[in-house]
Parts: C-alpha cells; sequence; structure tokens
C-alpha cells in the first residue's frame, strides 16, 4: 500500500510540476482572491503552506495596496501574488505600486485588459495572470502575451459566469493548456477534484471557498460560522432585476442581503428612468453595493443584512483548521485519487 502511496505522491508532484514551477510554490494552489478577506494574514498562511496566496486589491487606493504587499512581505519570505481589478480608476498606479514591491505575479480579473497594462506588468518584470471565461477569450489573452490564465466557472463564490467549472475544463484544456499554465477554479473543495483537473491538462488549481475558514483568516467567527453550517445548495447566485443594469451574477450564503440587493437594483433603475445618474455611475453604484455589503458580513459579521460571498463547495468546509492542514489534506486526498487511479 505504501508504494502505491508513494506512486499517487509522485504522479501528483509531477502533474503540478509546471504549475508550482510557474508560480515558484511549492504545490500549484492558488489562494482565490476574495475583497476583506485575502489579506495579508491568509495571503501570508497560504504561502507559507506550500500554496500561493493572492491580495485581493479589490477597492484599495495605491497607498493601502503599497501597505498590504508591505505588511505581507513582512510576514512571509515565500512568493505571493496581487489581484487587480481591471476597472479600477487606478489600475496604472496600482500596477506601479506592484513593480515597486517587486511583485512577481500579478493576477488580472474583471474584463479585457486596458491598453497598455499588460505591457506595464511584464516591463516591471512580472508574469501576467488572466481570466478567461470563454474559450475565444482565452485565445485573444494568450495572443496578447498573458503567462497564465484562470478558467473559474459559475460553482465560485463572488462575481461568477454563466457556465459550470467541468464544462469549461472539458472545452477549454485541449485546447489552450499546452500554451500557457491554466488554473481550474470554482467548486473545487477536495483533492480528487484537483487530481482530475491536472489529469485533463491543468497546470493548478484555485481555491477560495475552502480558505474562508482557516485559523489565519481574519473572516469574523460569524462569517465562518455560516461557512460551516451551510450547505452547497445554501450558496445561491444573485438576480439580475433591471437589464438595463448589466449585473455580474454574485453567488453567496442565501440571507436578507439578497432581497435589499433586488430592492438597491429597483432604487437604482428608477434613478436612471428619472435620469437622475448617468449609466457609468449606476453601474458604479451597484459595485459599490457589493463592496460595502461584503465588509458588513466579513468584518462586522453582519450574516444577515451583509453579503457572505460563498462558492457551492462550502459545504466540504467543515471546520476551523491552518491552511497547512488544509493544503496537506487536498494534497493528500489528490495523491490518493492518482494511486487507486494507477492501481
Amino acid at each position: 500500500m505504501t508504494e502505491t502511496n508513494d506512486a499517487g505522491t509522485a504522479r501528483l508532484s509531477k502533474l503540478m510540476q509546471r504549475g508550482a514551477a510557474f508560480l515558484g510554490s511549492e504545490v500549484a494552489i492558488l489562494g482565490g482572491a476574495m475583497s476583506w478577506v485575502s489579506e495579508r494574514h491568509l495571503v501570508a498562511a497560504i504561502s507559507d503552506a506550500g500554496g500561493f496566496g493572492v491580495i485581493a486589491c479589490g477597492a484599495m487606493t495605491p497607498s493601502l495596496l503599497d501597505a498590504e504587499i508591505g505588511a505581507t512581505t513582512a510576514r512571509t519570505d515565500k512568493p505571493f501574488g496581487v489581484n487587480l481589478i481591471t476597472m479600477h480608476p487606478d489600475l496604472t498606479e496600482l500596477i506601479d505600486v506592484c513593480a515597486r514591491h517587486g511583485v512577481g505575479h500579478v493576477v488580472l480579473a474583471g474584463g479585457l485588459p486596458p491598453k497598455g497594462s499588460l505591457e506595464a506588468i511584464r516591463e516591471a518584470g512580472a508574469k501576467v495572470i488572466c481570466f478567461a471565461p470563454t474559450l475565444a477569450l482565452a485565445k485573444k489573452l494568450i495572443r496578447s502575451g498573458v503567462d497564465a490564465l484562470v478558467i473559474e466557472g459559475m460553482e465560485a463564490g463572488g462575481h461568477i459566469g454563466p457556465v459550470s467549472t467541468s464544462v469549461l475544463a472539458q472545452e477549454m484544456l485541449p485546447e489552450i493548456a499546452e500554451q500557457v499554465p491554466v488554473f481550474v477554479a470554482g467548486g473545487i473543495g477536495r483533492g480528487e477534484a484537483i487530481a482530475g483537473y491536472l489529469e485533463m491538462g491543468a497546470a493548478g488549481v484555485q481555491l477560495g471557498t475552502r480558505f474562508v475558514c482557516a485559523t489565519e483568516s481574519i473572516a469574523h467567527a460569524n462569517f465562518k460560522k455560516a461557512f460551516i453550517r451551510a450547505s452547497a445548495r445554501d450558496a445561491v447566485a444573485s438576480v439580475q432585476i433591471d437589464p438595463r443594469l448589466p449585473v455580474i451574477p454574485v453567488r453567496a450564503l442565501k440571507n436578507a442581503a439578497g432581497e435589499l440587493f433586488a430592492a438597491k437594483q429597483r432604487e437604482v433603475a428608477q434613478a436612471l428612468d428619472e435620469s437622475r445618474v448617468a449609466m457609468g455611475e449606476a453601474q458604479l453604484q451597484i459595485e459599490h453595493y457589493w463592496a460595502g455589503a461584503l465588509r458588513r458580513a466579513v468584518i462586522d459579521g453582519d450574516i444577515e443584512h451583509g453579503s457572505v460571498m460563498a462558492g457551492q463547495s462550502v459545504g466540504m468546509v467543515t471546520k476551523e483548521e491552518p491552511c497547512a492542514a488544509i493544503v496537506d489534506t487536498l494534497m493528500a486526498e489528490a495523491a490518493a485519487a492518482l494511486a487507486r487511479r494507477a492501481a
């Protein structure tokens, strides 16, 4: 049995080699960038555990990001990345902050990178990772020079697309996995799934929900308890009320905040009708709502009126434990799955 387990571990190491080498980490597990959660404590802990932590810049100002990167560097000597939102008004300055700190990997989320942003990141010597929700966009991003891609399915927490992880992986990995490292995300809660995606050609995976209840996570005790109590079906996607407001669905645990968001959309739509706000301002109001609602839940612990963003893998989060234990468990499960397949 030991020989079989050793074979599984060796196979896992080989399958993760490309992704781990790209990230500079021991294992090819990216921490999903979750606003208010993926900050210095959790990011450093994931990297120290052998994974690759990623700071969620979200709506941070350049000075706040500067402080966050500095504080993370003080906590770990392992590599970590920074996730930047492409629509952030200070994107250029945020890229400059990452460059000054010598951040090795920048993850761009939220749509096509603005002109010049890829070049600015790469000129600073960093690698660029982008999200690719469709095969066509993935190919376009590869042509534009990105170094790696994340393909994330609708099972994920937070802002989501319309297609499941398993379908995206089947459609995209055979087409693009040889060209750039591809990390699969959305709905991954156990090592068996990691093993499966690696065998399909993924260079690694990204997990967010699984790390929320890490001991090192600063998420409020109420927020963590909500995760531990929840089942997969409790993580539901928000509904778009008005077709004029292109609201990207957000997956979170069912609570009063869902109704509050619907009311917010109706309020903004009425302001549009009465020409009190322009379309750009209307969309910004929606985004600001989510930022505030998430903080209320994560930091203040208001899990009824705040947004408890969670992926469908939340049912596999059953206790609070250190990042090292989470990574070890995932790797052991993946190795065991590969060993069984080889037996």
